[in-house]
């Protein structure tokens, strides 16, 4: 008799057979195993979490008093006739890929994940594994980030300029994991930094849960901007175009981004500069991530995956598409309340 999959590809979400449970399914489910708390992959409904505990208070902050549990990076629980154990994604903090064994033969869900450390999340670790489900976000070979400092440096020469020129440098970025990103690139010696609500409700979630974040100020209806001369506003970036950022006056603004390295999209956007900046692996994380697994059977997911398929098969792997309901670098866009 044919062994079931160890997961497979529902209607509501990535399933383990084995163990009853889905991981960051859609729609709602019995137990839910989440990657990490960004609002495509921890979404409410669910009757049970299951999250790193690094995770945790960014998914209460979001999602409200969940009946929740957690479990430490490594710690191995039997669920069912299932073993699932999380392992850092170097995502976002918290963030994870969940390795799943059944009767021996093991399956990793990526969630989102990036290679490069940026000094907040947890290292990436490479995991071996008879299947691989990965992101492909950024899916293409026109896809490689620069190093970290490199953009920090010319990030922070940007805001300096906008100081001189006496205007707000504005700067989009989403409220989980980038904003936080940014905010420990920055040179606080250059001007305050003042935050949009939904930036500014993250943060502090997450430095009260220990991450070393330099001193910000959220924008309130009673903040006058006059106040803080030099400052640089961290706002998600939709955002960066309404009647919320008007308030700021002459202002020189700039999205924080993986997609800035195509062509075209800062035109978009509208906004005066772009910088290359992702949570997600580039060209060269994503084969690196791949073939350190040593898997054969690899299923991609949101990005480019026909194109990325195309390219895993033709160098031997056997590589398939499954369609999910992710949304890859655009996560929060609409999380623009203040």
């Amino acid at each position: 008799m044919t062994r079931p999959p160890v997961l497979d590809f529902t209607d509501r979400g990535i399933r383990c057979p084995a163990g009853g449970f889905h991981i960051d399914p859609w729609r709602p489910v019995d137990r839910a195993v989440i990657t990490h708390a960004h609002a495509d992959h921890a979404r409410p409904g669910h009757r049970r979490y299951l999250c790193t505990d690094g995770t945790a208070p960014v998914l209460r902050h979001r999602l409200g008093d969940v009946a929740l549990e957690t479990m430490r990076y490594g710690e191995e629980r039997r669920i069912g006739d299932a073993v699932v154990s999380f392992h850092p994604a170097g995502h976002v903090p918290g963030s994870a890929q969940i390795r799943v064994e059944v009767a021996g033969e093991v399956w990793v869900v990526s969630g989102d994940y990036k290679i490069a450390a940026d000094g907040l999340s947890e290292p990436f670790e490479p995991l071996r594994a008879h299947a691989f489900v990965s992101e492909c976000t950024f899916g293409l070979p026109v896809f490689r980030w620069a190093p970290q400092d490199e953009v920090a440096g010319a990030l922070n020469h940007w805001w300096a300029g906008a100081a001189r020129d006496g205007r707000t440098a504005m700067l989009g970025a989403y409220a989980l994991g980038k904003a936080q990103r940014l905010l420990s690139m920055l040179d606080t010696g250059i001007g305050p930094i003042l935050t949009h609500g939904a930036v500014e409700g993250v943060t502090d979630v997450l430095r009260q849960a220990g991450l070393p974040l330099p001193e910000t100020r959220q924008v309130t209806p009673e903040l006058d901007p006059k106040d803080f001369p030099g400052a640089l506003v961290l706002a998600p970036p939709a955002a960066l175009g309404s009647t919320w950022a008007r308030r700021f006056g002459p202002a020189s603004t700039a999205v924080a981004s993986g997609w800035m390295g195509l062509r075209g999209v800062r035109r978009r956007r509208g906004v005066d500069r772009g910088f290359v900046l992702s949570d997600h692996a580039d060209w060269e994380g994503l084969l690196w991530a791949i073939r350190g697994t040593g898997a054969e059977k690899i299923f991609v997911t949101h990005g480019y995956t026909e194109i990325f398929s195309r390219w895993l098969s033709a160098e031997g792997f056997d590589a398939r598409i499954v369609p999910t309901q992710f949304g890859g670098e655009a996560e929060d866009e609409a999380e623009v309340a203040p």
